[in-house]
């Protein structure tokens, strides 16, 4: 009797440890699900809550671009744009501060330092697009002196590997990871590639190679991560994006057209049609993104 009791004992000890294991593996399933859900639609989230959106819908964020002054930074917060995004660099003489200019200029009326202060204020998102290295280490300190003080989502960009017809050296990205990866916990980083267009010849897209490349770069990361692409550039892509955004719910994708691209904007349907809505911005220029919304097919 005692060794049948011992069997029963040792039967029954073992279903209670399995049938524990289960249940923390399905809570650890459903507490792993959750965050990426709300790491990979923060954004909307916080626009959804402020009432500026109606709906978890990526296309409705507007953008302000090139805030780069003053006079800028005052239209930006008027007017009804979500995000405003501004370029930083290095000041090219001294002091050698984070300012916001975009290359070639290398002087500006307004630092990042004071920009902050201003926007601080303001329940706006940020997107900040460095141009050079030389800018993040300092900047990064900047952004974490007023982060109790931010109330909207902080996106940060850089181009950080070589694209279609990119002739600009992107910045090194492993280095700029090093930078920004442990001070952004909570921000959206926006890692693209360098890019080229051109009206004379065949604009070839982004190539597995490139989004292999992307994926091996972004796979550790913790953060929410969306991959500005270009326009005129994603049509023969299409699969290569799809591939890309199925390896992890934390992965968008943010369209941008640059202002001389030649665009068939109803070319950019098929993202619109076969992915998630949250996954998907569109940057595009205002007479173009009117157009898009009146295409059959968008809603």
């Amino acid at each position: 009797m005692g060794l049948v009791r011992h069997k029963w004992y040792r039967f029954i000890l073992c279903g209670t440890v399995i049938a524990l294991f289960v249940c923390y593996l399905k809570l650890q399933t459903l507490s792993n699900s959750k965050v990426v859900g709300s790491m990979s639609e923060h954004t909307l989230e916080y626009f959804l809550n402020k009432g500026t959106i109606k709906r978890k819908d990526a296309a409705d964020i507007e953008w302000y671009h090139a805030v780069n002054s003053k006079s800028k930074l005052i239209e930006a917060l008027r007017g009804s744009a979500q995000m405003i995004e501004a370029d930083v660099l290095l000041r090219g003489q001294d002091p050698k501060e984070p300012i916001m200019a975009h290359p070639p200029d290398n002087d500006s009326d307004i630092t990042l330092q004071d920009w902050l202060k201003v926007v601080v204020k303001s329940g706006k998102g940020i997107k900040l697009d460095f141009k050079s290295l030389a800018a993040v280490s300092q900047s990064m300190i900047l952004l974490e002196e007023v982060r109790d003080q931010l109330q909207g989502p902080v996106w940060i960009n850089a181009d950080v590997l070589p694209g279609p017809g990119g002739k600009a050296t992107p910045l090194d990205p492993h280095v700029f990871l090093q930078e920004v990866a442990q001070r952004s916990e909570n921000d959206v980083l926006s890692l693209g590639w360098t890019t080229g267009w051109d009206v004379d010849v065949d604009n070839r897209g982004y190539s597995w190679e490139m989004v292999h490349q992307m994926e091996e770069l972004c796979r550790s990361l913790k953060q929410p991560v969306t991959f500005p692409v270009r326009a005129a550039l994603i049509p023969v892509s299409f699969p290569q994006f799809q591939w890309l955004l199925e390896r992890s719910d934390r992965y968008s994708l943010t369209v941008w057209t640059g202002k001389d691209d030649v665009l068939n904007v109803e070319d950019l349907l098929p993202y619109r049609q076969n992915f998630n809505k949250t996954r998907i911005y569109y940057d595009l220029l205002e007479s173009q993104f009117k157009q898009f919304k009146g295409l059959p097919g968008y809603s």
